[in-house]
């Protein structure tokens, strides 16, 4: 059962209402970006294997992305001291959001399809992954969420951003692996400059 309804969902053309976000080392985040687009991503929990083998092929992409004018920034719905294990090295901006302040605005929500579809269990399981998925359990990633409470039903979401605000392409995910490619990212960032 998803608890965002439609109804409170962007659509592509929205504008977004200004904010700053901070990040998990303490710095700051303006959005919208005034200079460049910003693809903002909504993950799940920080120790998430899904996410954080999908993060790490933005990472090894990390300066394609910023040669296309993106801005990389992630939201977790979990503490800063449980994401600085996991989100701590990454090469781009990442937020706690442990309330879902930013996901209830963005209308990014919740539902047992994130762990029911069989992309979700499948998707760390590809032999190109398989690496990455293992180093995340040797660092103690866990398909269940925290022990702080931090659940494990989160849905993912994608938004491009404009430096004026507007939402030029979003993506609302409808299982725990279901977001942006780099590739569809560069794509629709091409697109959204011309």
């Amino acid at each position: 059962m998803t608890t965002t309804p439609d109804s409170a969902r962007f659509t592509v053309g929205a504008s977004v209402d200004p904010r700053e976000l901070t990040t998990i080392r303490g710095g700051t985040v303006p959005l919208p970006d005034p200079d460049r687009l910003v693809h903002l991503q909504f993950r799940r929990f920080a120790g998430c294997p899904v996410c954080n083998l999908h993060l790490r092929s933005v990472a090894a992409r990390h300066d394609e992305i910023r040669a296309a004018g993106v801005r990389e920034v992630v939201l977790f719905h979990s503490a800063v001291r449980d994401m600085l294990p996991y989100q701590g090295d990454l090469p781009f901006d990442a937020v706690a959001d442990p309330l879902r302040e930013v996901y209830s605005a963005f209308g990014v929500g919740r539902s047992v399809r994130a762990l029911l579809h069989p992309r979700a269990f499948t998707s760390p399981l590809r032999p190109s992954s398989w690496s990455a998925y293992l180093k995340g359990v040797r660092n103690g990633a866990r398909l269940t969420g925290s022990p702080d409470g931090d659940d494990p039903i989160g849905l993912p979401g994608d938004f491009l951003i404009g430096p004026e605000g507007r939402i030029r392409a979003l993506k609302y995910g409808a299982h725990a692996a279901d977001q942006w490619s780099v590739d569809e990212l560069l794509e629709l960032a091409r697109h959204a400059r011309t």
